[in-house]
């Protein structure tokens, strides 16, 4: 006699979507409303996921509902799974050409300036992609579904994530001429622990603004009166007249050569380079989209 084989959801693909769309809208009517269901059947949808999980998703009340961390695993995956199999049907019914949704991430400056650029050409290569940008300093994640792919500086935390290089970039410490006539210009590293330093308000690989003296590397913890989260807004206020800030070289190229800002201590610049890479997740079902993405960013930013 053959073994009965145990009965499964006979539709994943949609329970994925229901858990989906309850997590975007954040209640079972709102979710049932845009899926033409009863909130009696989303509610059971989930209860029929967890069971077969065996863990719970979503911790819900009369008022809010959470996901828990395997929640966020899980919804992470039916994400990817989920546009993969429409990228799946869309190529076939568009003979193979790549389309979808591609969300990147990039940081605020070096994405207004190098890669909102790139976009237009992208679009006429590929205008069957929708490329969904969102510009931060702050790091997303990737891995749980954040993003498809995200442009990063400087090293990367071990993960099971893909990295493409894309190229480097150094940083450099500024100052407005205003600000230097006003408290000075700093002479040695030391110096600074007199002056407004203008920092990152998120923690970084490196907190603390590293030198080179004598051919022995060191670092300084730097304080001032403003932190923001990303690069462009501290070049803005030190372009004020704020105070002294560490920033990417591409972020403050133009305003040094114009004489908007001054270099400062590049005599004790310890030559430190951040390679910037695309992190995306990889492998042999990486979505056709995110790879022509990554394959255009690596050729037009080198």
């Amino acid at each position: 006699m053959n073994a009965k084989v145990p009965a499964v959801g006979l539709d994943r693909a949609r329970e994925m979507e229901v858990f989906a769309t309850v997590a975007g809208e954040g209640s079972f009517s709102a979710a049932g409303r845009a899926l033409d269901l009863t909130p009696s059947a989303v509610s059971r949808t989930i209860d029929r996921i967890e069971a077969r999980l065996g863990v719970r998703l979503m911790l819900r009340t009369t008022r809010v509902l959470t996901l828990t961390a395997e929640g966020q695993t899980y919804l992470g995956a039916a994400r990817r799974i989920l546009a993969d199999l429409n990228e799946a049907e869309q190529v076939i019914a568009d003979q193979g050409a790549p389309r979808g949704r591609v969300r990147v991430s990039a940081a605020l400056a070096h994405g207004r300036q190098h890669v909102v650029p790139l976009i237009g050409d992208f679009v006429r290569l590929y205008p069957h992609i929708l490329l969904d940008i969102n510009l931060t300093d702050a790091v997303v994640d990737v891995a749980g579904g954040q993003a498809d792919v995200a442009i990063r500086f400087g090293p990367l935390a071990d993960s099971p994530l893909t990295a493409r290089r894309l190229g480097e970039t150094g940083r450099t410490i500024v100052a407005s001429p205003d600000y230097l006539a006003r408290r000075g210009t700093p002479q040695v590293p030391e110096d600074l622990h007199d002056h407004d330093c203008l920092n990152f308000n998120f923690r970084r690989a490196e907190p603390v603004w590293p030198f080179r003296r004598d051919g022995r590397d060191y670092a300084l913890t730097v304080k001032g009166p403003v932190e923001a989260n990303n690069g462009e807004t501290l070049t803005q206020l030190a372009l004020a007249g704020v105070g002294v800030t560490r920033v990417g070289h591409f972020s403050v190229g133009d305003a040094i050569s114009e004489g908007r800002l001054v270099p400062l201590l590049e005599a004790f610049n310890p030559g430190d380079r951040e390679a910037i890479h695309a992190v995306f997740v990889g492998g042999a079902n990486m979505p056709a989209r995110v790879r022509v993405f990554v394959d255009f960013m690596a050729d037009r930013l080198r």
